[in-house]
C-alpha cells in the first residue's frame, strides 16, 4: 500500500480549521464547489467525482473519510486530516491512505492534494480559496 502525505501550517484555530473540514459549507469553499451531502458522522460527502463516507470526526482534532465511490484508484482509500494545534497556527497532518500501488494518477493526486491544501489555508487565512473548477491546474487535461 502506497499513501499520499502533506503538511501545512495555518494562521487559525484547530476549531476553525475542523468547522471548514467537516461542514459541507467549509468545504465548498476550498475543495469542490457543489459539494452535497451530510459531513456528520456516518454521513456521505458527495463531491461529484467522488462519495466519501465520514469514518471519524473529532471535533479540533480529527477528520477521516473513505472513498465509497469514485475513481478506481480511490476506491477504499482513506483520506484523513489530522490537526495539530500550535503557538500561533494549526497544523494539517493530510493523508490520502492506502492506495493499492503508486501510479501515475497517484503522482497527479498527490501534486493536486498540496494545491487544494494550500486552498485550504488561502480560505481560512484570507477569505480565498481555490476551490474546483477554480482551482490550479497543473495539467492540460486537468
Amino acid at each position: 500500500m502506497a499513501d499520499i502525505v502533506h503538511r501545512v501550517g495555518i494562521r487559525s484555530t484547530p476549531k476553525k480549521v475542523f468547522e471548514t473540514l467537516s461542514t459541507i459549507d467549509g468545504l465548498s469553499h476550498w475543495w469542490i464547489v457543489d459539494t452535497k451531502g451530510s459531513a456528520k458522522k456516518g454521513g456521505t460527502i458527495l463531491f461529484g467525482f467522488a462519495d466519501m463516507k465520514v469514518v471519524e470526526s473529532k471535533p479540533n482534532k480529527l477528520v477521516k473519510w473513505k472513498c465509497v465511490k469514485g475513481p478506481k484508484e480511490w476506491l477504499g482509500t482513506e483520506l484523513i486530516f489530522e490537526l495539530k494545534p500550535k503557538k500561533d497556527r494549526t497544523v494539517v497532518l493530510f493523508t490520502h491512505a492506502n492506495w493499492k500501488k503508486p501510479t501515475e494518477f497517484m503522482h497527479h493526486c498527490s501534486t493536486k492534494w498540496a494545491t487544494f491544501l494550500l486552498s485550504l489555508r488561502d480560505w481560512l487565512e484570507r477569505g480565498e480559496g481555490r476551490p474546483a473548477p477554480y482551482d490550479v491546474k497543473i495539467d492540460v487535461d486537468d
